[in-house]
């Protein structure tokens, strides 16, 4: 049977987006040469990375999901919870052609996986390239086996931008997904990895991703076989977290986070933050509540240095704080 080549939603996502439309990255669209030109672009990266768009199926279960595949030896990555229990899986392609794959690493805190299949190649392969980069705004490509893998179509392709960043390694975007794509590829429009799907947010057009830069710090560890972390779907959970080692007031009427504790031995103390202190800024932006503290810690990393902008006896201070991991400091499992 001719798999069809489909992309569900993506031409009419163009032309919905004329007002916003972007071209390249975040340059604005001015014209409909300029929404031509975008929409051949996303076409382009269709038809380059469809082929190594694979759906992850347990023979054992019947559950499915998907991966893309990095190398031409056959690496595959997914999300974490996609192979969770398992350790092998049966890789298709959407030519429906049918290979073993063995699962590899995981770290569950960031929901990232690698399967290897077994099978010898070469095999159709994407380029990866970097997460971190990406700003809210910026255009990205989903594709994944929607509702399970479906010999009559390729996997669907879905368009948008990213809504945000954090926390840790993971980003949000605004492309629809379902059951069936998690683990599937997100790419930018120069056709490079930029993410994996995680899980679906409040509604299915706005879901979190695993940035692959949260791959490439961890690579080794997934390659040897490793699984740690833990699975959960707030991921200001994430025992990696990078943390300051207080315990969070909230004060009505007033701006800032107030330090209700501070644990002995942590970052914050270390670097002298005390009870009652005020915290207004860190790096030079403001913070008005726990939710915005939170949302610019989870864009650090255990051993960044931040300024920590406090309100103390009507003065306003300035400390330099080492941040920690959650699970060193807290000693979780």
């Amino acid at each position: 049977m001719k798999i069809r080549q489909t992309y569900p939603g993506c031409v009419a996502g163009l032309w919905l987006a004329f007002a916003v439309a972007l071209v390249h990255g975040r340059e604005a669209a001015r014209s409909l040469g300029d929404l031509v030109k975008l929409e051949a672009k996303v076409e382009a990266v269709a038809a380059t990375v469809v082929p190594a768009t694979v759906a992850l199926v347990s023979e054992k279960t019947g559950s499915s999901g998907s991966g893309v595949v990095t190398t031409a030896d056959g690496l595959v990555l997914t999300a974490a919870h996609v192979v969770h229990g398992m350790t092998e899986v049966m890789v298709v392609f959407p030519n429906g052609k049918q290979v073993q794959g063995k699962v590899l690493g995981a770290n569950y805190s960031k929901d990232i996986a690698m399967v290897q299949i077994t099978d010898k190649g070469p095999w159709p392969h994407v380029e990866r390239g970097e997460s971190k980069q990406l700003v809210a705004g910026d255009w990205v490509v989903a594709l994944g086996h929607s509702a399970g893998f479906d010999p009559g179509r390729t996997p669907p392709v879905r368009f948008g931008r990213v809504i945000s960043k954090g926390p840790g390694n993971f980003l949000t975007t605004d492309c629809t997904l379902i059951g069936g794509d998690s683990g599937g590829p997100l790419f930018d429009l120069d056709g490079k990895l930029v993410g994996v799907h995680s899980n679906i947010g409040r509604s299915v057009k706005n879901n979190n991703h695993a940035g692959i830069d949260g791959f490439r710090d961890d690579w080794a560890r997934l390659i040897a076989g490793e699984g740690w972390g833990r699975l959960s779907l707030d991921p200001f959970a994430n025992p990696e977290m990078p943390v300051l080692g207080i315990e969070m007031g909230m004060m009505r009427f007033v701006k800032g986070v107030s330090v209700e504790m501070v644990m002995p031995r942590s970052p914050a103390a270390a670097a002298g933050v005390r009870p009652g202190d005020l915290i207004l800024a860190l790096d030079g932006n403001s913070i008005r509540n726990r939710e915005e503290l939170k949302q610019l810690l989870a864009k650090k990393q255990e051993g960044d240095e931040v300024r920590l902008g406090v309100l103390r006896d009507d003065k306003n201070l300035e400390f330099k704080v080492k941040l920690a991991r959650r699970d060193k400091l807290f000693h979780e499992p």
